[in-house]
């Protein structure tokens, strides 16, 4: 028998849609290839799931988005984070608010989120079919007929909804399938990036502070200046800083937390930047590891230092300012001897070291590959899909949703967030347009 809505994908976005789809009154048959719902959630926030960002409003939300905000303002409006946390504690899974608006399950068990939309898709009547992988999608006439599955079945249908994830994570099935039947359907899909993942460093220095972890430091990236071949500036205040605002040579710049690693850096700051860099992964960056002080306060400091540590080595004095192993480590990133009596620090050195506190050169090559990366960057033009319905422009009764979409975000729950919302969205229009066709 025949189901009026097919999803493709068991991830959140999938879950959502079906759900959407079968609460809407249509008959839905949501297909996983996979032998279990939600893999890739599982994964999420170390193993406890950031459900989604408490935002306050849509716009707030949105800033967090680097790529196409606006597409997704009909469907956080139709379905946003409170909406999502309500949803869930009636299916009995409860929530909090954690630092940064984060929400997880009170548990701090991801698998408590599958199991609740599991639930709650079985008491919709999905029906949920494991080990189903498709092939293709079938059309006629510019309109979705069914799917193909990899075992030779043809499953009709009215409506497809795609939720087949990106190509991260790849060991959770997000392979890229969704991404290769759109452009066989002749759609656009923009090209795949990894995003949110770790930047590979052209110097060799982070590799000798690996596993150490800076928090409250500022991260920049600068975006290349086509006139000189990339932007040399300070992070301190003053004309330089103008300029860069002023020309939007700025990519990123936010205080956060930092993690050294054996091909570069990591964490939030570095993840988060990896969102805003060009297409070829590259860009020139600068740390402030000291973002509370203004120049003239940290002048003044070092002084201090310096004066009271008399004989003691550069190195030494250092670590009033930094780790130990970063301390040892900072005189030679400065050009300076670490064994340097500290009495022999002349104003022209102890300047080299408040600059590169506060304007540390950081060479960006590139990132980690994309089977590393949080989520995929790029997917299918949201040009031609529909941002009231998800329903494709150019094949009547074909949705897309989650991460297959050309929309990426910030971390901290928000690209969680955009598959249980364009999910929603997807599954709630595709229904309603089979109830209209019926009438």
């Amino acid at each position: 028998m025949s189901s009026d809505i097919l999803v493709i994908g068991g991830g959140a976005a999938g879950m959502m849609a079906a759900l959407f789809a079968a609460r809407g009154g249509a008959k839905v048959t949501l297909l996983e290839k996979n032998e279990k719902l939600g893999k890739k959630v599982y994964i999420t926030g170390k193993g406890r799931c950031n459900v989604t960002n408490a935002c306050e409003d849509v716009d707030e939300f949105l800033r967090e988005v680097p790529r196409n905000p606006r597409f997704l303002y009909s469907a956080l409006r139709h379905f946003g984070p409170f909406d999502m946390l309500s949803l869930l504690s009636d299916l009995g899974c409860e929530t909090k608010i954690e630092r940064g608006r984060r929400a997880f399950p009170v548990s701090d068990h991801a698998s408590d989120v599958t199991k609740a939309l599991e639930k709650g898709l079985r008491h919709a009547g999905v029906e949920i079919r494991f080990h189903s992988e498709v092939k293709r999608i079938l059309t006629e006439e510019s309109r979705v007929t069914g799917v193909l599955l990899t075992d030779g079945r043809v499953l009709p249908a009215a409506a497809v909804i795609v939720c087949a994830g990106g190509l991260s994570y790849p060991s959770t099935g997000s392979t890229g399938d969704g991404l290769k039947w759109a452009k066989e359907l002749g759609l656009n899909v923009s090209p795949t990036l990894p995003s949110l993942v770790g930047l590979r460093t052209k110097e060799a220095w982070p590799a000798e502070l690996q596993g150490l972890t800076l928090k409250n430091i500022c991260l920049t990236g600068y975006s290349y200046d086509k006139m000189t071949k990339k932007a040399q500036l300070s992070v301190s205040a003053g004309p330089e800083w103008e300029h860069a605002e002023r020309h939007g040579m700025i990519l990123y710049s936010e205080l956060g937390e930092l993690l050294f690693t054996h091909f570069g850096v990591s964490g939030p700051l570095a993840l988060t930047l990896s969102s805003h860099l060009p297409e070829d992964g590259r860009c020139e960056a600068t740390l402030n590891l000291k973002p509370g002080l203004t120049p003239e306060q940290l002048d003044q400091r070092l002084t201090r230092e310096l004066s009271a540590a008399g004989k003691k080595q550069l190195s030494t004095v250092m670590q009033t300012l930094l780790p130990q192993r970063f301390a040892a480590l900072f005189p030679a990133l400065c050009g300076l001897d670490g064994k340097t009596p500290c009495s022999q620090v002349s104003a022209k050195m102890r300047k080299a070291i408040a600059d590169h506190l506060q304007s540390l050169p950081l060479t960006i090559i590139g990132t980690r590959p994309i089977d590393e990366a949080v989520v995929t960057r790029g997917g299918v033009d949201v040009k031609g899909v529909s941002p009231n319905t998800l329903e494709s422009k150019a094949v009547k009764g074909l949705y897309f949703a989650g991460e297959v979409l050309d929309v990426d975000a910030h971390t901290g729950g928000y690209n969680l967030q955009i598959a249980w919302s364009t999910g929603a969205l997807a599954g709630k229009s595709a229904a309603a347009a089979q109830k209209e066709g019926n009438a």
